[in-house]
C-alpha cells in the first residue's frame, strides 16, 4: 500500500513539475477583462466606460422613474431600485476619482 501511495505522489509530483515548466515557457499573455473576452485597455479607456456606465445607469433609472410618474408602468419597486443603484454607481465612481486625484497629488508632491 505505502509503495502505491509513492507512486502516485512521485506521479502528481511530476505532472505539477511538468505543469509548471510549461507555464513558465508559455509568454505572458495580455490580461484579459473579466466578463469581455477582450484584453485590458489603458486606464483612461476604461474609466471612461465607467462614466458611460454610470451615465447610462442613471438615465434608464430616470426614464423608470419617469415612467411611474407618468403612470406608463407601475413598477415603482424596480425603478427605486435603479434609481439607488445609479445613486450608489456615482457615489462609488467619486471614490474613485477621488483616490486618483490623491495618488496623483502624492505623485507630484514626491521629489525626485
Amino acid at each position: 500500500m505505502s509503495s502505491e501511495l509513492m507512486m502516485l505522489i512521485k506521479a502528481d509530483l511530476n505532472r505539477i513539475k511538468a505543469d509548471a515548466a510549461a507555464l513558465e515557457a508559455r509568454p505572458l499573455p495580455a490580461a484579459v477583462v473579466p466578463g469581455t473576452g477582450h484584453s485590458a485597455e489603458s486606464f483612461v479607456e476604461r474609466f471612461k466606460e465607467a462614466v458611460y456606465a454610470v451615465d447610462h445607469m442613471d438615465k434608464v433609472a430616470s426614464e423608470k422613474m419617469a415612467a411611474v410618474d407618468s403612470g406608463r408602468s407601475d413598477d415603482l419597486v424596480g425603478a427605486m431600485l435603479a434609481s439607488q443603484e445609479a445613486s450608489l454607481s456615482f457615489a462609488m465612481l467619486m471614490q474613485v476619482r477621488n483616490k486618483v486625484v490623491g495618488a496623483i497629488d502624492e505623485l507630484i508632491k514626491m521629489q525626485l
